[in-house]
């Protein structure tokens, strides 16, 4: 039974209990009738019981009931009607459910044929993508090895480019030459006719010469002879006068700017933290005893100047430069004349490939009273000169005073003689050490592993000879 209707009937029911029930006292018969009987006008209508407000309650509850029960039975049917609609449309709902439920299950079955395609194509496609990345692998390095080729034949293509060029600007100068050669052919043709004319006219006039050469032959062998003689003295006046006269200071300095080679010493000292290296850049000549040739330089400009206590150096290297030539020496020597003045010998071919002029050492020193003095600056910009006169000193052979302001110079500068030879290098700022031999007295090898030659003990044997001279040389 349907809900609704089973509380329609319950709450009518508990209303007729409600209606039908009695909530007053019953009444007692005895004081019924001893009540007092009312007079009652017999115009006046009856007064209405409570049997008949009930009966008027009940018939209205009645009333409102069967409206209520009407409105109750058109819900009713209003409700039967949605449910049976209801009903079909649940029934076609499931209809379509159960079709929709066949359609799913074709559907899945074919979205699994379709997954299952979809994975093997998805096998296939990745194994397409790898070989596809070995092939873009494979690709780039043809595309870079293409890329390489390609710049190697743009350069090639420029270079031809360039030839033909070249080769284009040759051709115009040899047609230019051509056209010239062709006008020159034809002045020498025109030339060789008039020579040819005028041939005939010499001939005549040579056969009356030879006669005449002949008588001034024998004058001219006369002559020679005394010639000669003339000729062979005249050179060695010529030389004489060469020798004696002094060459300007300017030209002296020019010629050393042109002709000083770039030296580059290494060294790495070993040290409490580690390796030390030093690098020092200097700027020197080439100088030559007639037999070998050296480069010089003070002991205090290089790394390896004569200091207490001296420091074992266990690598060397020495590297000259000139232009787009350079090259290494394998040992440096301490010179006896002096052990503040270090040489380092160079072969013919390193000083041919250095391609400047090797200064040769004067035999004469003391032929002309002044000499240059010159800065040996690593920057050639800052390379100064200066003309001064220098005067012997007897008590010290071997050095010559130079006669300089206290600022002019410097040791280590070099000081070249007004004939273009050197004369020797300055061992402090007022002497300079005359260079005449190349005779060392301490030699040390060049190389990567020089530390077993003890040079630091060298250093402090030479330092002793050089505190050992006299104050003024020191």
């Amino acid at each position: 039974m349907n809900k609704t209707l089973l509380l329609i009937i319950c709450d009518f029911l508990l209303l007729n209990l409600l209606a039908l029930t009695r909530w007053d006292a019953p009444v007692a018969a005895s004081s019924i009738q001893q009540a007092p009987s009312l007079s009652t006008d017999r115009d006046s209508p009856p007064a209405a019981t409570k049997d008949q407000d009930l009966v008027e309650l009940m018939k209205l509850s009645l009333e409102d009931e069967q409206a209520r029960r009407d409105e109750l039975a058109r819900q009713l049917r209003d409700t039967a009607q949605n449910l049976q609609t209801r009903e079909q449309i649940l029934a076609q709902l499931e209809a379509e459910k159960n079709k929709l439920v066949e359609n799913l299950g074709a559907t899945r079955t074919q979205l699994d044929q379709q997954i299952t395609v979809a994975k093997r194509n998805a096998e296939i496609l990745a194994r397409e993508v790898e070989a596809a990345k070995r092939d873009a692998g494979m690709s780039k390095e043809r595309v870079a090895a293409l890329q390489r080729d390609l710049e190697h034949r743009e350069a090639e293509l420029e270079r031809e480019r360039g030839n033909i060029a070249k080769l284009e600007q040759e051709q115009r100068a040899a047609r230019e030459k051509i056209e010239n050669l062709n006008v020159a052919v034809k002045v020498a043709e025109h030339e060789k006719t008039v020579l040819r004319e005028t041939a005939e006219t010499y001939k005549t006039q040579v056969e009356a010469e030879r006669q005449e050469r002949l008588r001034v032959q024998e004058t001219t062998v006369q002559l020679a002879q005394g010639v000669g003689t003339l000729a062979v003295k005249s050179d060695d006046l010529q030389k004489e006068i060469r020798d004696n006269r002094p060459i300007n200071a300017n030209t002296l300095f020019s010629e050393y700017l042109a002709n000083n080679v770039r030296t580059r010493v290494e060294t790495t000292r070993p040290g409490l933290f580690g390796p030390a290296a030093r690098v020092a850049d200097l700027r020197t000549i080439l100088v030559s005893d007639g037999r070998d040739t050296y480069a010089i330089f003070h002991a205090s400009d290089t790394p390896f100047a004569l200091t207490y206590p001296g420091a074992d150096i266990s690598r060397i290297a020495i590297t000259f430069t000139n232009g787009d030539y350079s090259t290494t020496a394998g040992e440096l020597h301490y010179l006896s004349i002096d052990p503040r003045i270090l040489v380092v010998p160079l072969t013919p071919a390193q000083a041919a490939g250095l391609g400047v002029k090797v200064y040769m050492t004067s035999l004469e020193p003391f032929k002309f009273s002044d000499a240059i003095l010159v800065s040996t600056n690593s920057e050639p910009t800052k390379t100064k000169y200066e003309e001064t006169p220098f005067k012997l000193d007897a008590t010290q052979p071997g050095y010559v005073q130079m006669r300089v302001s206290f600022f002019a110079s410097k040791r280590g500068d070099l000081v070249i003689s007004k004939s273009g030879e050197l004369l020797g290098i300055m061992v402090n700022k007022d002497y300079c050490a005359l260079v005449d031999n190349f005779l060392p007295t301490r030699t040390i090898t060049t190389g990567e592993n020089t530390g077993k030659q003890g040079i630091g003990a060298l250093i402090n044997h030479l330092n002793t000879r050089v505190q050992s001279m006299p104050l003024k040389l020191q």
